[in-house]
């Protein structure tokens, strides 16, 4: 699903409140309208289908990104990637399944507002791993107050989410501390910032001779691998591999060009990749 869809953005100018009252101007399905779409979208490719999918539930990422407003994120930014997670859910939506859009979708849509948050709330990610990020989201309701954390809450909230009081206290740690400024202001003349400590290595004149002499070989030695193969399977690699964005073949497009099957194509196409590999090899 692309940009044809025209589905309603947050524009510079536009209020939440004008956005919020154009998509619940928009009607709910019924869920035979609802199946019926899905299923045009997932066995004919019709993404008008897909838009009006999109379109019935957008109030649905507006409730569910009005919980997150406490983050001190823009309301806007949060519904925007909500929206992002809705469209996930529409491509993936399986309707013979006997489940509806709304709750198939409310994973995908909070999936996406959690990505931005962490992204967003920190210049330094305070959750990587998947039980770092639930310790983050539920630590956040779960506090009271902007007092630390005494070890008997601790233990209270590590019981409660069945994790160690010392990643709860661990995650609060995380969550209090502040940004610092790698660049000095303007106007301070006094001391140094972080960045007059910092070495840049990758710019080194030694580092900067390696990668192109790098770059080089492995150019070179993707031309040797590519002259290894025969005019069909170099054609097929570089279509397939090679191409630029928007530029690459599919197995039935290359299927058709030869004029036999896109399994062929793959079999082809695996033993090239076989081949060059072996010829990558060191001698």
């Amino acid at each position: 699903m692309g940009t044809s869809l025209a589905l309603p953005v947050l524009t510079a100018g536009d209020s939440i409140e004008s956005y919020i009252q154009r998509v619940n101007a928009v009607p709910m399905l019924t869920p035979e309208e609802e199946v019926d779409l899905a299923t045009r979208f997932r066995e004919q490719e019709d993404l008008e289908a897909a838009r009006q999918l999109v379109l019935s539930h957008l109030r649905v990422v507006v409730s569910i990104a009005r919980g997150y407003n406490g983050y001190g994120l823009p309301h806007a930014d949060l519904i925007q990637e909500g929206n992002i997670g809705l469209m996930k859910a529409v491509k993936r939506f399986e309707p013979d399944r006997g489940v509806r859009l709304f709750s198939f979708a409310v994973h995908w849509i909070k999936a996406e507002i959690h990505e931005y948050i962490l992204r967003n709330w920190r210049l330094v990610r305070v959750a990587t791993t998947k039980a770092q990020r639930k310790l983050f989201f539920n630590l956040r309701s779960m506090k009271t107050g902007f007092a630390a954390l005494t070890q008997a809450q601790a233990k209270e909230i590590a019981d409660d989410l069945g994790v160690k009081p010392e990643e709860v206290l661990e995650m609060e740690t995380r969550m209090s501390g502040q940004d610092v400024a790698l660049m000095a202001d303007d106007g301070d003349d006094e001391g140094y910032a972080p960045i007059d400590w910092l070495a840049d290595h990758d710019n080194e004149p030694v580092r900067t001779l390696e990668r192109r002499a790098i770059d080089r070989l492995q150019s070179e030695g993707l031309e040797g691998a590519l002259d290894t193969l025969d005019p069909r399977s170099r054609r097929i690699v570089e279509t397939r591999w090679l191409a630029d964005d928007g530029e690459a073949l599919t197995l039935h497009e290359l299927a058709a060009e030869y004029n036999v099957s896109a399994e062929r194509i793959r079999q082809i196409e695996v033993k090239a990749l076989q081949k060059m590999k072996l010829a990558l090899l060191p001698a």
